[in-house]
């Protein structure tokens, strides 16, 4: 698929925090084009170290997500290095970043919809993991306009177990003296690498690796696949990684004043015909939270991904089996979102 990459001036965004993100730049990546009704666009958020490139994976001719009948949208997530981000923030760089949350992103993504490309209404919001809570935020705060929402190894709030595995990794970054409360003069290699050992851990199931699954992803050992995401973590800026975490760890659509925080109350307003999709072995987003918000959706279906691969089960194109049954998934949610013309 060509590239498409895109920015949104956002300008000075006002946060849920009463901080002010300075300047916002949204980057996106758009696939297809908008029908002549402006009805079949797909919000496909990306997830926490990912970005559009990531998720385009899943685009393609044939595809569920085929550019030939639906326009993507691809909005990188606050943080994430490609939109504005403590690594590259002007006066807001590094330790001065202020904290975004879910909401702030999806605020973001109407505005780019709305204000820059046209569109009012979308067929679908979809994502995984982190891409899941804010296609879970989009469609409760804008109910009228989503016709369907597939959310797939996420929830729309995070819960206390996910927080605390969330401290864990991060406490393996903050452990490193030369983090030195995000104001760094050479970046903490150490605590990345180990941020990145700690979270392979969670990623994938006990039974991914007794099986040897990691095998099939080309590490011929679970060292072997420890260091390749030591490697990969070494190369992030550690306050985007931060920024992101904080972001996950706070989301949950119930905050804002009209809920007070009431959950199901937030879960019911989503009139969108939706898909909650968790993965049998997700360490961090299990079938059970999901079926405690399932339970409170008025218009949705708990199907679980039976994967031994974990939480990594759903991300895009991870393995051939887990994203057929993903894309199975697309492919009714866009059928019954109404005609594609």
């Amino acid at each position: 698929m060509v590239e498409n990459l895109q920015f949104f001036e956002a300008g000075d965004v006002p946060l849920q925090s009463g901080q002010v993100l300075r300047g916002a730049r949204l980057a996106y990546a758009t696939f297809g084009r908008p029908n002549a009704a402006r009805d079949n666009t797909v919000l496909f958020p990306t997830y926490y170290t990912g970005t559009h490139r990531d998720n385009a994976r899943l685009v393609g001719p044939g595809r569920a997500l085929d550019p030939e009948r639906y326009f993507i949208v691809i909005p990188n997530l606050f943080g994430n290095g490609v939109s504005s981000s403590p690594s590259h923030a002007g006066a807001q760089r590094g330790a001065d970043f202020p904290n975004v949350t879910v909401h702030d992103n999806v605020v973001c993504h109407e505005r780019l919809l709305r204000e820059h490309l046209g569109i009012d209404r979308i067929a679908l919001a979809f994502g995984w993991s982190m891409g899941a809570q804010q296609a879970y935020h989009f469609a409760a705060l804008f109910p009228d306009r989503v016709r369907a929402l597939l959310a797939v190894c996420g929830s729309a709030r995070t819960s206390p177990h996910n927080w605390v595995f969330l401290e864990g990794v991060k406490a393996a970054l903050l452990a490193d003296c030369t983090y030195r409360d995000g104001r760094y003069d050479h970046p903490p290699h150490r605590g990345l690498e180990a941020f990145g050992r700690v979270y392979a851990g969670w990623a994938h199931s006990q039974s991914f690796f007794r099986q040897g699954l990691y095998r099939e992803i080309g590490h011929a050992t679970p060292g072997a696949l420890l260091d390749a995401w030591a490697a990969e973590h070494r190369a992030w800026d550690a306050n985007d990684l931060l920024a992101m975490l904080w972001t996950w760890q706070n989301a949950d659509i119930s905050q804002r004043s009209v809920y007070g925080g009431d959950l199901p109350r937030a879960l019911r307003s989503i009139r969108a015909r939706t898909i909650v999709m968790p993965s049998s072995t997700d360490l961090y987003f299990p079938p059970a939270d999901s079926q405690i918000e399932v339970e409170h959706l008025p218009n949705a279906e708990l199907r679980v991904l039976q994967s031994d691969w974990g939480h990594i089960a759903g991300g895009p194109d991870r393995n051939a089996r887990d994203s057929a049954f993903v894309e199975q998934a697309l492919v009714e949610l866009l059928a019954t979102a109404g005609p594609m013309a």
